[in-house]
């Protein structure tokens, strides 16, 4: 409850701030006070030190699991704005009403990873999906920026109809909002079928397949990560998807039973549809924005592991995941802001000029890739692991590393193009403070390689 709170009052704290302060770096210094009194209110509650005390009626739940992960995210959030603050204040006339969205989106991630009632899971989804929106289309003299907001808010309003259509389908079934485990019959120890009920959860499963940009729902998520301003873009592939995923496997760890048989063959058919197309068609792009795009529709797939069961190594893996999968795609979108242009061509000779710079940008590389030493490769064993331990098939974890190795072919393009490739690289001069921002990146997902249990611990304390 801290959590949400204080996000909703520093959103509009920072509301005020755009019209009492005049400069934007003064913006960004109050959204990183902010995010740290943030961190501070949760962990408070994390440590049952402190929680304001409200009674949510039982619609609301804090758990471990998901104060630690709110931890996660604002950390990520203040590390995302740490590095990108003089970008951010680039776009559009005041900076504060961005960082006033990232806190109310905080918000609604809060209720999110804290949700008891299927009502509150909706409030939380459209908390956070409705300014994005605005994020989407913030740069309003750029077509393709206001082309996107349009295809995310039709596409986001859509899924939206179909999430309450679930809902009304299991309320109908159970008589309540409340997230129950699915009911046993008694006589033969199975899960009771009742069609309105299952056919609710397969609902909500296909809307959050359109929140997380799995296929075959993914299609709005090129168009409108290439159109977003990549400032924030960035902010959209990372925190906010690992939020949405959070969310997704809470439900699921608790209702898949009630799909019976179904859950595993619908699970399955969309886990190597997304592993498909999102390694498939990186192969082919020709920007790496647009590359990076389809290549966080192929990370979902890998996530998508934690949903085949309740198990240690998938409640691990999948925060595991959300933070080595997150570190490394900021770092090189953050890489991306300081290009010219979007092409792979446009790195060509990059480590001549930006040795550090491209040290970096292969660590990120890596990490996405799965290479070990990073957090990428514990990331992804501890996802194959998980369906492992669930009892799947064996082939299915052979189908994933394939595309894996799929997947070290367009990163190592980038590698080969910054190394390996004659030319001048299209940038714009970086500063050496940006650069050492950019390195506490790379030595975080290495951190995270080598000694990922001291990041886990702190679930079992």
């Amino acid at each position: 409850m801290n959590a949400i709170i204080a996000s909703a009052l520093l959103g509009v704290l920072m509301m005020f701030a755009s019209w009492i302060f005049d400069n934007e770096k003064t913006h960004t210094r109050i959204a990183l006070v902010g995010l740290l009194a943030l961190i501070v209110a949760n962990v408070l509650q994390l440590n049952g030190i402190y929680s304001i005390p409200l009674d949510t009626k039982g619609m609301l739940s804090f758990t471990q699991f998901g104060l630690y992960v709110n931890t996660i995210i604002f950390i990520l959030t203040f590390l995302y704005v740490w590095l990108n603050g003089d970008e951010i204040a680039k776009i559009g006339n005041h900076a504060a009403d961005f960082y006033a969205l990232f806190f109310f989106i905080l918000c609604g991630a809060s209720i999110l990873t804290s949700f008891n009632n299927l009502l509150m899971l909706f409030i939380g989804i459209e908390i956070l999906s409705i300014p994005l929106y605005i994020l989407t289309g913030s740069d309003k003299k750029n077509l393709n920026s206001n082309e996107a907001a349009l295809k995310y808010f039709l596409m986001g309003s859509f899924s939206t109809g179909i999430f309450l259509l679930g809902i009304t389908f299991i309320y109908g079934a159970t008589g309540t909002f409340q997230i129950t485990s699915p009911v046993l019959n008694p006589a033969t120890g199975m899960v009771r079928e009742q069609l309105m009920q299952s056919a609710g959860l397969i609902l909500i499963f296909v809307s959050f397949n359109f929140k997380v940009s799995a296929a075959p729902f993914h299609f709005w998520t090129p168009d409108v990560y290439d159109g977003a301003p990549t400032v924030f873009t960035s902010f959209m592939a990372t925190i906010v998807k690992a939020t949405a995923i959070i969310a997704f496997v809470v439900l699921f760890h608790s209702q898949f039973k009630a799909l019976g048989y179904a859950w595993e063959l619908l699970l399955t058919f969309v886990l190597i549809a997304t592993l498909f197309v999102g390694n498939i068609t990186a192969v082919f792009q020709r920007s790496v924005k647009r590359m990076l795009a389809y290549s966080s529709i192929a990370q979902v797939g890998f996530m998508l592991f934690a949903l085949y069961g309740a198990t240690s190594f998938a409640t691990e893996g999948i925060l595991l995941y959300i933070m080595s999968y997150s570190l490394a795609s900021i770092g090189l979108f953050g890489v991306l802001i300081k290009m010219k242009e979007y092409s792979f061509e446009a790195f060509n000779g990059l480590a001549k000029k930006e040795p550090l710079l491209a040290g970096m940008t292969t660590v990120f590389l890596l990490s996405l890739a799965g290479i070990p030493l990073t957090g990428g490769f514990f990331a992804k064993y501890y996802m194959l692991n998980a369906a492992v331990q669930s009892g799947t098939g064996l082939w299915l974890v052979v189908v994933a590393i394939l595309f894996a190795a799929v997947s070290v072919y367009y990163y190592f393009k980038l590698i080969q193009a910054m190394y390996f490739a004659e030319g001048e690289p299209a940038i714009y001069e970086v500063a050496q403070g940006y650069k050492y921002k950019l390195l506490v990146f790379a030595v975080l997902i290495l951190g995270l390689g080598i000694l990922p249990n001291v990041f886990l611990s702190y679930l079992y304390f």
